[in-house]
């Protein structure tokens, strides 16, 4: 099944709930990139009349995730993916239109066929960039994403 951005920001609504509630969407996608939009609302604001970080971060962390969920259904194997680090730098105050763009994708491909052959985990981090509707950097995010292949054990039935 292929990743779209229609099905993304459904599965937001299923799994991330606070993420779509905050207006966070998916824009485009594809193996190499990922764009993520969010506007600036009064449901995501901060006391300083900006966006709360944690919505940027909520943005950015789609952006990257979001094409290893794709990558990952691509491989057809089970394979667990967690966030293990992350930073983030903050240039300008958050206001308006933003888009978070991604364009590490050729960095996951390699870690899962490493997990797929190793039965090890694998890290590597990928960057989000943010930008206004002028283009001017808002915030940088990095992501240090985990992918490891999941044992009979791990899987626990719901």
């Amino acid at each position: 099944m292929k990743i779209t951005p229609g099905k993304l920001n459904k599965f937001l609504i299923l799994k991330l709930p606070s993420a779509w509630l905050c207006g966070v969407r998916v824009k485009e996608i594809n193996e190499e990139s990922c764009t993520v939009k969010v506007r600036h609302r009064w449901i995501n604001q901060n006391p300083f009349n900006s966006m709360y970080f944690a919505v940027q971060a909520m943005a950015a962390e789609l952006s990257t995730g979001a094409m290893v969920i794709g990558q990952i259904q691509d491989s057809g194997k089970k394979i667990s993916m967690l966030v293990a680090q992350n930073k983030a730098h903050f240039t300008k105050k958050a206001t308006g239109k933003l888009e978070f763009t991604c364009k590490d994708g050729h960095l996951i491909s390699e870690a899962i066929q490493e997990t797929i052959k190793t039965g090890e985990g694998q890290t590597f981090w990928m960057k989000s960039i943010g930008l206004n509707e002028d283009g001017v950097e808002v915030s940088t995010f990095e992501f240090e994403w985990t992918v490891r292949l999941k044992t009979k054990k791990q899987e626990i039935p719901l």
